[in-house]
């Protein structure tokens, strides 16, 4: 990793804890010499590049694989309690996958700061969890499991039609509050000896309720969607729940990710747009990106809408260290 990125992924890990995106303080000679040329050319070839994507037809390749992954790894436990065939008993906090042991790793850590104490049994039920989500990118598990998410991109499509029609404007939230909202649920887990926290996450109740049948918790979480419709776009996802810092952290060394190309983007901004965090894509902004290829931070919830929307393919599934072998 050279000097460039090396800064810019400590840069990204600050962002994931709340700090604002700046612009880089050094940039790589290569990416200048891109930037400069974009500067003189960008224009003739970012209208061209929006000629062609209007007339493109719409892709959701990645879209559509993640909502049937979702959909499948939630109904997977429904159908394994309602026909009692222990597959995959539980729930997404805690559960077992034909007999082996899976637990939730931000749940374990509250069951833990609960009981004050290391619990052998929930470590061990952790360890395949937290070896999963550290290939696989932790935050995946936001926008590939996570039933609320299903949910809360409905929500947001509503919130971007009122937006469209000028009947409610988007609120901006401190992005520090979800880190103030780990730190106060553990405060609170070690403190009163009940995990504080799971009684309201809206992934533990929605999938309880999916297994289980639904009950007055509900409330909460449509109380959250019609916050989220009216007020604050993905507000719960983006500035509050503490899962998405966990399993952020346990990505920091991910081996995938999404990488994004310079030399191919026009910085005409749809993949921003589309994005569930965009503060992660900020190196995509006009002159941000500090070399010719660069992972996006461990906040990336690894969704695809971004690969889906480049027009240009700048950005990308990536390998760390795979795509140099092919």
């Amino acid at each position: 990793m050279n000097i460039y990125l090396k800064r810019r992924f400590f840069d990204q890990i600050a962002v994931m804890f709340g700090r604002e995106a700046k612009k880089p303080g050094a940039i790589s000679e290569r990416a200048q010499e891109i930037h400069i040329l974009k500067r003189a050319t960008n224009k003739e070839r970012l209208q061209e590049a929006m000629v062609a994507h209007e007339n493109a037809q719409k892709v959701h390749k990645w879209r559509n694989r993640r909502w049937a992954v979702l959909v499948v790894a939630n109904l997977l436990f429904t159908v394994s309690f309602w026909l009692d065939i222990q597959i995959l008993e539980g729930a997404l906090t805690a559960s077992r996958f034909i007999g082996f042991h899976l637990i939730d790793l931000n749940s374990a850590l509250q069951v833990m700061l609960a009981h004050k104490h290391i619990i052998v049994n929930l470590v061990i039920g952790t360890g395949t969890v937290f070896v999963l989500w550290l290939l696989l990118g932790g935050r995946t598990f936001c926008s590939w499991v996570c039933p609320y998410h299903l949910l809360a991109e409905g929500a947001e499509k509503i919130h971007l039609w009122l937006v469209k029609k000028k009947l409610v404007t988007d609120q901006n939230i401190d992005r520090r509050l979800r880190t103030l909202s780990w730190i106060v649920f553990a405060v609170l887990a070690l403190a009163t000896g009940y995990t504080v926290f799971e009684a309201i996450s809206p992934t533990g109740i929605v999938s309880r309720a999916l297994i289980y049948g639904p009950g007055l918790a509900l409330l909460w979480v449509l109380a959250l969607l019609v916050f989220e419709v009216f007020f604050s776009r993905r507000a719960w996802c983006r500035y509050a729940c503490p899962i998405g810092l966990t399993y952020g952290v346990v990505g920091i060394f991910s081996p995938v990710r999404i990488k994004y190309k310079l030399d191919g983007c026009f910085h005409e901004g749809d993949c921003r747009k589309v994005c569930l965090v965009p503060h992660v894509l900020d190196t995509v902004i006009k002159g941000r990106a500090v070399d010719t290829e660069i992972p996006i931070g461990p906040d990336c919830t690894r969704c695809g809408l971004c690969v889906d929307t480049c027009p240009t393919g700048s950005l990308t599934f990536d390998v760390k260290g795979l795509s140099k072998l092919l």
